[in-house]
């Protein structure tokens, strides 16, 4: 099917061109890409799917965000080249980011997205957790990695301080 790996710093122009095939233009005027902006990734957990033929198949980052005083990952963007689509790619790629930050002891994840997509993979809706408008309440959806992580969370969400993302 396809090889994910972490992705590598030489990696970035080849994923970045996969998001603009797969999203419309625009894409970075959206809420989640105002709590990315000036903050590194978990490099930990942005991966990148390769076919047989070394070519970018998917690609999947994920973010620090803070909700009142509380760490959790923001994930997303995620991408299928359009050929590669309908294999279950995607699916495979959040099932490994999802292992991964558990491994590394992340207590929760959040993204913005359709419910009865992301609902096979435990992401349920977040009930006062607040993302920046223009966002629909109803796609902001979390998963606990451990027992209990949102339990008591709630509030805006907000960029990760740059020390807290290093």
């Amino acid at each position: 099917m396809a090889e994910i790996a972490r992705e590598q710093p030489g990696d970035h122009h080849e994923v970045e061109a996969l998001y603009d095939l797969c999203f419309a233009p625009g894409r970075e005027a959206l809420s989640s890409y105002r709590l990315r902006d000036g903050v590194p990734p978990e490099a930990d957990l942005c991966l990148v799917a390769r076919g047989r033929g070394g070519e970018t198949a998917g690609a999947i980052r994920t973010w620090p965000v803070r909700i009142g005083d509380a760490a959790a990952l923001l994930l997303g963007p995620i991408a299928v080249h359009p050929t590669r689509q309908g294999e279950g790619l995607g699916g495979l790629m959040i099932f490994e980011v999802l292992e991964r930050a558990r491994a590394l002891g992340h207590p929760r994840m959040m993204l913005v997205g359709d419910a009865p997509y992301y609902g096979r993979f435990g992401f349920a809706r977040l009930d006062g957790v607040i993302m920046p408008p223009p966002t629909n309440p109803e796609r902001v959806l979390g998963i606990a990695l451990r027992e209990g992580a949102w339990d008591g969370i709630g509030g805006e969400v907000t960029r990760a301080p740059r020390e807290e993302a290093d």
